[in-house]
C-alpha cells in the first residue's frame, strides 16, 4: 500500500508522501509580449486545446492588441466561463489578452500538469481564487493563479502518469466517439423514417404520382397536395389564473417550463399577449420551427405569442410529423427570412402557410402517427441508452485522470 500525505487542501486530498507541493507560479513564469495577429496568426483556447481560430470564435477589431504564444507554451483562459479553456499549444501565435500565457520555468513533463489543470477540481480551485461581480464575469488573473498550490511528483512519475493518460484517455475517447456515431446513426434513422412515412405513407406497393413539391417528390396517388395555410389553423385560446408557462423545445416536446431545467435555458419575465395551450394541440414555433420546435402539447398551460398554437384538418400528431419533417430537411430553413445566423422568422402565419405539403386521409394518417410513435418511442429508447453510456464514459475519464494526477491510483 503507498503511503500517502495529507495535503491540508481540499481540491487535492491526500498525495503519495515522496511527492512535493509547489505554487503555479514557482513552475511557469507568464509571457505577456503584445502583437499583432497580422504577424501571429490568432490561436483559440478551447477546451480541446489550442487550435487554430475557430470559424465560431468571437472576432475583435483589435488585432493588434493580443498576446504573443510560443509553440510549447500553456494557454489558459482566466474568464470562469471557460472554464477548462486551457492547453500546451502546438502553434506559434497570438491570443486574445483574456488568456493567461506561461511559460515552463523549472524541469518539468509540461503533459503532467496539462493533465492536471484540465481536471474539474482544479477549474473550481482556480474559481475559488477568482474575483468579479457575477459568475460568467469572474476571472482568476495571473496574480491569483500564481499563488495556487499543486502537486509536484518526481519528473520520472510525472512522466509516467502523462504517458498512462495519453493512452487510457485516447481508448476512452475512442470509445465515446463510436458511441456518438451510433447516435448520430440513429437519429438520421429516425429521420428518415419519419420522412419516409409522411410522404410515401406505409404502403410500398401504392401507385405514385409526382407531389410536384421538388423535395418530395411522389406521393401515393390517393393523396392531395394541399397549403398549410388550409390544414393547419392558427387558435387564439383564452389564458387562465391558474395556468402555468409552457415552452416549445427544439426536440418536439412541448411540456410545462418546470418540467424542463436545463443550463443556459432564458426565462422571459414579460407575458404580454400569452395565449392559452391544451394538451394535444399542435405548437410551432415562430422562430425556431426551422430546427424542430414544432410538436403536440402534453399539458394546459399559457405559452408566449411567438408560437402559434393551432388545430389541423386531421390528426395533430400527423401535421407535427410532416412540419417536423421539413426542418429535417432544411425546407423550412431555405425559405426563411432569418434576423440571425441559423435562424428563420415564421411568426407571421401566412408566411408558413405558402408551403406545399402531401395530405394523406386521415385514417391513414392515424395508422401513420401509430406507427411512428411507436418507431421512433424504440428508437428514443436506444439513443437514450447511448447517451447514459456516454455520461459515464465521461465521469469514467474524469475519475481517471484526478486519481491518477494527483496520486491517489499508481501506474
Amino acid at each position: 500500500m503507498r503511503k500517502m500525505q495529507d495535503t491540508g487542501l481540499k481540491w487535492l486530498g491526500k498525495i503519495p508522501s515522496d511527492w512535493s507541493l509547489t505554487k503555479i507560479g514557482w513552475l511557469y513564469t507568464i509571457r505577456n509580449e503584445k502583437v499583432s495577429d497580422k504577424d501571429y496568426p490568432p490561436l483559440s483556447v478551447t477546451n480541446r486545446g489550442i487550435l487554430p481560430q475557430l470559424e465560431t470564435a468571437a472576432k475583435t477589431n483589435d488585432g493588434d492588441n493580443r498576446k504573443l504564444v510560443r509553440i510549447g507554451d500553456f494557454v489558459i483562459n482566466s474568464r470562469s466561463d471557460r472554464r477548462g479553456s486551457c492547453g500546451i499549444s502546438p502553434y506559434d501565435g497570438s491570443v486574445s489578452l483574456i488568456n493567461i500565457v506561461m511559460m515552463p520555468r523549472k524541469a518539468m513533463i509540461p503533459t503532467y500538469y496539462e493533465w492536471l489543470f484540465h481536471t474539474t477540481q482544479f477549474g473550481d480551485e482556480n474559481y475559488r481564487w477568482g474575483h468579479g461581480i457575477v459568475d460568467d464575469l469572474w476571472t482568476t488573473g495571473w496574480q491569483e493563479m500564481k499563488k495556487i498550490t499543486i502537486p509536484m511528483p518526481p519528473i520520472k512519475e510525472q512522466e509516467t502518469i502523462a504517458a498512462f493518460l495519453n493512452t487510457k484517455c485516447t481508448e476512452i475517447d475512442d470509445l465515446t466517439a463510436d458511441i456518438q456515431t451510433q447516435i448520430d446513426t440513429l437519429e438520421q434513422y429516425k429521420r428518415s423514417v419519419i420522412i419516409e412515412m409522411v410522404t410515401k405513407g406505409m404502403n410500398s406497393d401504392a401507385e405514385m404520382k409526382d407531389s410536384g413539391i421538388g423535395w418530395i417528390g411522389t406521393i401515393p396517388t390517393a393523396w392531395k397536395v394541399s397549403r398549410i395555410k388550409y390544414e393547419i389553423l392558427p387558435l387564439q385560446r383564452p389564458v387562465y389564473p391558474t395556468d402555468l408557462v409552457m415552452t416549445c423545445f427544439r426536440d418536439g416536446e412541448v411540456t410545462l417550463r418546470q418540467n424542463r431545467h436545463e443550463d443556459g435555458f432564458t426565462v422571459s419575465f414579460t407575458e404580454n399577449g400569452y395565449q392559452g395551450v391544451e394538451v394535444g394541440d399542435l405548437v410551432i414555433h415562430g422562430m425556431d420551427a426551422f430546427a424542430g420546435a414544432i410538436g403536440c402539447s402534453d399539458s394546459r398551460g399559457k405559452i408566449t405569442p411567438v408560437v402559434h398554437v393551432c388545430k389541423t384538418t386531421g390528426n395533430n400528431r400527423f401535421f407535427m410529423y410532416a412540419l417536423r419533417s421539413m426542418a429535417m430537411n432544411d425546407v423550412l430553413m431555405s425559405f426563411a427570412e432569418g434576423i440571425r445566423v441559423r435562424s428563420s422568422d415564421f411568426r407571421n402565419f401566412n408566411k408558413l402557410g405558402k408551403f406545399r405539403i402531401a395530405v394523406p386521409s386521415v385514417d391513414e394518417q392515424n395508422e401513420i402517427v401509430a406507427y411512428l410513435d411507436s418507431k421512433c418511442t424504440e428508437i428514443d429508447a436506444i439513443i437514450a441508452l447511448k447517451k447514459q453510456q456516454l455520461e459515464i464514459l465521461s465521469d469514467y475519464k474524469k475519475s481517471v485522470i484526478y486519481e491518477y494526477i494527483t496520486g491517489k491510483k499508481e501506474v
